[in-house]
């Protein structure tokens, strides 16, 4: 039997009032579930001693149902009551809880009402127009059910960054181990860092391909074969991820690496470049032309390179990293010698947004902070919701500074490394902070974002968000444009003049790391960090395993030509406190 973790735990207690609410019991005993789910999952402690001991009950909000509940979970590893649950609803009924804006009070209303038990079924009764007539529902939900379940559609065949990663370097990992490879790399929009791909591209070197292809086919992660042949191979990874690995010889390794990783528009800016130069660039190498002796026919030579750095080289250019290749304005850079140092993972030394048990994390202040150590970090700052983030348990003002204490109180005993008592407060509809100015002024750092109301037009939203850039308590605006990366589209805001009343007010801005956020988007982080703006990248972990979030943000943070003194966190900590 598997080790049943307080993670696990608190997951089925979550999942089990979700079908217990998509039942129809009573709310007060669904609530209690998540409560139970948050106890659990804040407790410290040997959680299979306390069920082996009987003293679940001793902690807060577990009664004796949800005791007996537990005890059969850890001590069997399964539990009967929700398998039993789960088998009373119709298999492909949870795939409704994707489309966003649907929750278990909704869905429980289209199955009951009009008999929807999957995705395929919903859809339908939206284009019957049955959806608009219900009561709670309407017009406006219809329509945005059926958008949403349109961009779902649209999204399928593409995979977030920080969703593939690990598979990712997997993949080149696993190839390194093939005798055959003499080099192996990722190439594609993965290799630029895009936050969003369609597939994954592997190049390797080698004088034995069919070696090679061989042993990639093969592979436990590939789920299917959808091509095999001598120098390319295509497979299908898990979650339908395509990935195609092309064999070339050593020779042309370097060349092919660049053609490869791209972008299109960056490899005709080059192969621009090198025409301009009497040259021919392509996969398989970079060639000077010249006239033979008849005139007639041009001849090409090639131009030996064994690194990407010699073909940039002999084209005039310094280096180019992969993330900048997007022809906005590298090569211009490279040839000028202003190609910036990009922020390295070892430049980090602390994060910001980060939440605990205390609203709608999983992992307690305590072992948020054991975890931030682990990572290296100097400092961490806890910024649980406020009190208008009602779903995800906000802090009132009492338990907020009833927080401060605690960090304060945890602070004393630890000298090399620092938590940071923050909030992340609610910037509320009409501009207005969740929390007053007394409040916010006992914090280290507050981050302000927008949680609801995102149908505001573009300048409504746009002045709520910088009336809270021009709050002195303010420290950075959290996940500028609210996006959820092939789930929810950015609300409308001008992008730009939020960074300028930034730049005017000394606010930072949030470079949200989580792999479905992003946000702020790389395409603008360059303005921002010519008008002086600083870049603040977090996590918004909610488990201690999301503060991995990190380096997916420094990525990101690449891609935005960032450098190491653009990011605030890369300061240590005394200094930190300074500014703070």
């Amino acid at each position: 039997m598997l080790m049943i973790t307080k993670d696990d735990v608190a997951n089925v207690l979550s999942e089990l009032a979700i079908f217990m609410e998509l039942k129809g019991e009573n709310p007060f005993k669904t609530r209690a579930y998540h409560a139970a789910a948050r106890t659990i999952q804040a407790m410290t402690g040997d959680l299979k001693k306390i069920v082996e001991e009987n003293r679940l009950e001793e902690l807060p909000g577990i009664g004796k149902s949800i005791h007996e509940k537990i005890t059969e979970l850890v001590m069997t590893g399964q539990l009967k009551y929700l398998e039993e649950l789960k088998a009373s609803f119709p298999p492909k009924l949870t795939e409704l809880f994707e489309i966003p804006g649907l929750g278990p009070k909704k869905i429980k209303l289209l199955y009951e009402k009009l008999g929807v038990d999957s995705v395929e079924a919903l859809e339908k009764v939206c284009l019957e127009d049955r959806v608009a007539h219900i009561p709670t529902l309407g017009k406006k939900t219809q329509e945005n059910i059926l958008s949403r379940i349109s961009q779902r559609r649209t999204f399928s065949e593409k995979h977030r960054y920080g969703d593939v990663i690990t598979l990712a370097e997997m993949l080149v990992d696993s190839l390194k181990k093939c005798s055959a490879v003499i080099r192996v790399s990722m190439a594609g929009s993965f290799r630029r860092g895009k936050e969003v791909v369609k597939d994954l591209d592997l190049l390797a070197s080698s004088s034995h391909p069919k070696e090679v292809m061989d042993y990639f086919v093969t592979l436990p992660s590939v789920i299917e074969i959808v091509n095999h042949g001598d120098t390319k191979s295509s497979v299908l990874l898990e979650d339908g991820l395509a990935c195609d690995l092309r064999v070339v010889s050593d020779k042309e390794y370097p060349y092919a690496l660049h053609h490869f990783t791209g972008s299109k528009e960056h490899n005709i800016a080059m192969r621009h470049r090198a025409i301009e130069r009497g040259m021919k660039m392509s996969e398989w190498g970079l060639f000077k032309i010249s006239n033979s002796k008849s005139n007639v026919v041009k001849e090409e030579e090639l131009i030996p390179c064994k690194t990407e750095e010699e073909v940039f080289n002999k084209l005039g250019l310094d280096y180019i990293p992969p993330e900048l290749r997007e022809d906005l304005g590298e090569i211009e850079a490279a040839e000028k010698h202003i190609i910036p140092k990009l922020i390295e993972w070892n430049d980090l030394l602390g994060t910001f947004h980060c939440h605990t048990t205390a609203s709608d994390g999983r992992s307690s202040l305590q072992e948020m902070a054991e975890a931030a150590q682990a990572l290296g970090l100097e400092y961490l700052g806890i910024a649980d919701h406020s009190k208008a983030a009602f779903q995800a348990n906000g802090l009132s003002e009492e338990r907020l500074l009833n927080q401060i204490k605690e960090i304060k109180q945890w602070n004393q005993n630890s000298k090399k490394f620092q938590l940071l008592a923050g909030c992340e407060v609610d910037i509320l509809k009409n501009g207005q902070l969740d929390f007053s100015d007394d409040i916010l002024k006992q914090l280290d750092y507050a981050v302000a974002s927008v949680h609801n109301a995102f149908s505001q037009d573009e300048t409504t939203m746009t002045q709520r968000i910088i009336q809270a850039v021009e709050n002195e308590h303010i420290t950075f605006i959290g996940h500028l444009t609210g996006r959820l990366l092939l789930e929810r589209d950015p609300y409308a805001v001008n992008v730009k003049k939020v960074i300028e009343a930034c730049a005017a007010n000394d606010t930072w801005i949030e470079l949200n790391a989580n792999p479905y956020r992003l946000d702020m988007d790389w395409r603008w982080w360059k303005l921002a960090r010519d008008l002086g703006v600083k870049c603040v990248i977090n996590p918004d972990a909610h488990h201690t395993s999301q503060l991995a979030f990190l380096r997916i943000g420094i990525n990101i943070a690449r891609k935005g030509w960032l450098r190491k003194q653009d990011v605030i966190n890369t300061l240590p900590l005394k200094k930190i406190k300074e500014i703070l």
